[in-house]
């Protein structure tokens, strides 16, 4: 497999603050790959690196073999159409029916016949499970019907890459497991690259393919499932396994 993003040497701060530091990291065509840490640690920092949504101080972040740090926000448009991201939040626009939001990217970025427009949300809103609730509006749907007519939207364009911030935060474990199949079914039905951001410890043992542990602005452990519960790493087996954090834990 090649290569979708060649992070090099990536250092960001807020102020004095370091967020991240000399972080490299490849992402393979086609892989989930999933950054697990706990909060402040960098994780959503790095996810926005990988569409320009931020910038780093120093380092160079490669999508397809082109830098996309120096780029201006015009320049970015065409690989923000290749690399779509779904918010923690879901990001919906409340005026817009569910039809709208979906509509709203494909209007934005291409000058298909409504009728395609139509035939591509439902295409979507079905790949996500949610058939037949076009017309209603963001506030008459639960916090996870929320999440995947988010994803159908981030699906509107067929991307190459999805980045995903936190997509299970505030949903209950079935709805949680939704999420999951529904991101696996994304990944094989439309050959998607996913970068997957996330807390949830049974999300990412159901979708990674690799996994990145990261403590103060690097990772700590890079590898496979099987390498992680391998690992002689005492915090990341004590992350993994959900116990309390030690005094000693910043200690890296």
């Amino acid at each position: 497999m090649s290569s979708i993003f060649v992070i090099q040497n990536l250092s960001k701060s807020y102020g004095s603050k370091p967020v991240l530091e000399n972080l490299s990291f490849e992402v393979e065509r086609g892989e989930c790959f999933v950054i697990l840490g706990r909060s402040g640690s960098g994780k959503s920092v790095t996810l926005r690196q990988l569409n320009g949504l931020e910038k780093p101080d120093s380092g160079r972040v490669l999508f397809d073999g082109t830098d996309i740090t120096g780029l201006s926000e015009r320049e970015l448009v065409p690989v923000r159409l290749r690399v779509a991201m779904l918010f923690q939040g879901g990001a919906l626009f409340d005026s817009m029916s569910v039809y709208e939001n979906v509509a709203f990217p494909i209007r934005e970025h291409t000058r298909l016949a409504e009728s395609e427009i139509r035939q591509r949300v439902h295409e979507k809103l079905a790949a996500v499970r949610l058939e037949g609730i076009e017309s209603r509006l963001p506030a008459a749907l639960s916090g996870g019907m929320k999440k995947r007519v988010a994803l159908a939207r981030s699906l509107a364009l067929d991307p190459e890459v999805v980045l995903f911030d936190e997509p299970t935060t505030g949903l209950d474990p079935m709805t949680s497991a939704t999420i999951a199949n529904l991101i696996q079914a994304a990944r094989r039905s439309y050959e998607v690259t996913s970068i997957v951001v996330t807390h949830d410890l049974a999300l990412a043992r159901k979708i990674a393919d690799r996994l990145a542990f990261m403590e103060n602005g690097r990772f700590r452990f890079l590898g496979t499932w099987a390498e992680a519960e391998a690992s002689s790493d005492s915090l990341l087996a004590r992350f993994l396994a959900g116990e309390e954090e030690e005094e000693d834990d910043n200690d890296s």
